[in-house]
């Protein structure tokens, strides 16, 4: 019988990494394009919503772009750090798909506890009353198990406490009012510099990819690994953001998604902004963001760039998991294939 060195030794680990829980989505379901007058449900999935006045703000800037807004019956509730008990957020999440005046679902915040409903979601409830359902940070969860289990576009966009400025907004109503098959694109004003200075675009392996666009934040993907809620990753534009995570952290998830035979499998790579996620200062030293990057990702040799407005910022793109669409890694852009709503 070999001993246990000489089964890693020979790869015998790979037919398993091969066979992890990810899964073909059912055939793709698009959520209907918005207009003003349709009402947005407002729910917290994870963290409590602290304040009613962030609550009130996100209410009156959406009514401000022309929506009512109706609220989840659980929305102030608190259980330590959750937004109330796991049955009754998603409870909530469940009546909101249900309601047929509602046309699209927000989370409110993110913060830790999404993930807990995973097990609880009747996916058979969401797929037949497929909209838009957005949010960021750690509604990533919800965003890839329902596209994931139900084949439904779901998208990473800005949630109830975002700022609702007009870089954010104008790229909210291309994508989900007006319907555009949109080429995402970074700013390129210079202001009074000489040349660029914020938002700039690094090309990590230049070219073009085609792939469906799959990601979201890395801390929460990359802790679903080994379960039955992430997509197939086969020729997938992999797109990742993050915040206030140090450098070590985001080479060890990495390295993760790597082990787990992901980065092997997608076409193309997208990094979005990595916010507060510098060298520690402590012991003889640091990787960079950089360095980590041309580790995991430029050995990939695949087309890939990061410094996309994806992420814990102020200025952000909205991006739907599930279409097709092409990157340009030396331009720095992101181009749909199709509409991410019918």
């Amino acid at each position: 019988m070999p001993s246990r060195r000489s089964f890693l030794q020979a790869g015998s680990l790979a037919p398993f990494l091969s066979i992890l829980p990810a899964q073909t989505p059912p055939s793709l379901s698009k959520p209907t394009r918005l207009k003003p007058g349709d009402t947005v449900g407002l729910f917290c999935p994870a963290a409590p919503a602290y304040s009613q006045e962030t609550v009130k703000i996100a209410q009156e800037s959406l009514m401000a772009l022309g929506f009512q807004t109706k609220l989840g019956p659980h929305i102030y509730d608190r259980y330590g750090y959750l937004a109330g008990r796991d049955a009754d957020r998603a409870a909530d999440l469940h009546a909101l798909f249900d309601d047929k005046s509602v046309k699209a679902i927000m989370a409110i915040h993110g913060g830790w506890g999404c993930a807990r409903l995973l097990p609880l979601l009747d996916y058979d409830l969401i797929q037949r009353n497929p909209k838009v359902l957005i949010g960021y940070s750690d509604v990533t969860a919800l965003l890839l198990a329902i596209y994931a289990k139900t084949g439904l576009v779901t998208l990473h966009g800005p949630v109830g406490s975002a700022t609702f400025n007009a870089y954010t907004v104008d790229w909210f109503k291309r994508l989900l009012m007006d319907g555009e098959a949109l080429t995402m694109r970074n700013p390129t004003e210079k202001g009074d510099n000489l040349t660029q200075v914020q938002d700039r675009i690094t090309t990590l392996r230049p070219g073009l990819a085609r792939g469906r666009l799959v990601g979201g934040n890395l801390t929460v993907l990359s802790h679903l690994i080994g379960s039955p809620y992430l997509p197939d990753w086969k020729n997938t534009i992999l797109f990742l953001e993050d915040t206030h995570e140090d450098i070590y952290r985001v080479d060890r998830m990495l390295t993760h998604l790597k082990l787990a035979g992901i980065l092997n499998q997608i076409a193309g790579f997208v990094f979005g902004k990595c916010s507060d996620c510098n060298p520690s200062n402590g012991g003889y030293g640091s990787l960079t963001l950089d360095d980590i990057l041309a580790e995991h990702i430029v050995s990939l040799a695949k087309p890939a760039f990061s410094g996309a407005m994806i992420g814990h910022i102020r200025d952000k793109f909205t991006v739907p998991l599930g279409i097709d669409a092409e990157i340009d890694a030396t331009a720095g852009t992101i181009r749909l294939l199709e509409s991410a709503v019918s």
